[in-house]
């Protein structure tokens, strides 16, 4: 069966895919989700080999990344030959284009929307999520990504319609211009590893086939 290697978001931790996880584990699949690392000695190629360092094979490997895991992903996907690359509500980097730098070059602008990231997470997982949160460093955001194109694998695009963090309209835009792909849509927001994990899970098998 497959091994699902996850690259979660920005102040994110693995836990937040402990129940898209258990759902691919009960279909027979394996699921990795580490906690990429924070500190400032560390960058957009160490998140990658720490994901990569948590697998317990490199073959046959679909990688996940999600919101800005986007960067993270393609990095592990290139190096390990891996079967297929899906995007969660993924931010979609440019060579040489650093994090930091995402947001005005696709003219991302604030929804102005309350709540943008838990909204129609049940309570109980929004709250530990929101416990979970951890920083950011400001060399993972300010060093270019290395890439030259995104890896010539089979690549998915999962957006999420219900999403005020990236709406489905700016998404859109996005994927057409960076990806040239027509995205799956998902109505959920922008965690649907904790909101519609078994609707998220089905979709990723379904990708990875």
């Amino acid at each position: 069966m497959t091994t699902f290697a996850i690259a979660h978001g920005a102040g994110d931790s693995g836990w937040s895919w402990h129940l898209v996880a258990e759902a691919l584990q009960a279909k027979g699949h394996t699921a990795i989700a580490p906690d990429l690392p924070t500190d400032e000695s560390k960058d957009l190629t160490d998140w990658a080999s720490a994901a990569i360092d948590a697998l317990p094979s490199t073959s046959d490997v679909v990688v996940v990344g999600h919101s800005f895991g986007g960067f993270v992903a393609p990095l592990v996907a290139d190096q390990i030959n891996a079967k297929a690359l899906i995007l969660v509500t993924a931010m979609l980097p440019r060579p040489g284009e650093p994090p930091a730098d995402w947001w005005t070059n696709t003219g991302y602008t604030d929804s102005g929307l309350e709540d943008q990231f838990w909204h129609d997470v049940p309570p109980d997982l929004a709250a530990e999520s929101q416990e979970r949160e951890r920083g950011m460093s400001e060399t993972v955001m300010a060093k270019p990504w290395p890439l030259n194109a995104m890896p010539a694998i089979p690549t998915h695009f999962i957006l999420c319609t219900e999403d005020r963090f990236f709406t489905p309209e700016f998404m859109r835009r996005v994927v057409a211009d960076r990806l040239g792909a027509a995205p799956v849509e998902l109505a959920a927001g922008h965690c649907p590893q904790l909101s519609k994990p078994a609707e998220l899970t089905a979709l990723l098998v379904a990708c990875a086939t």
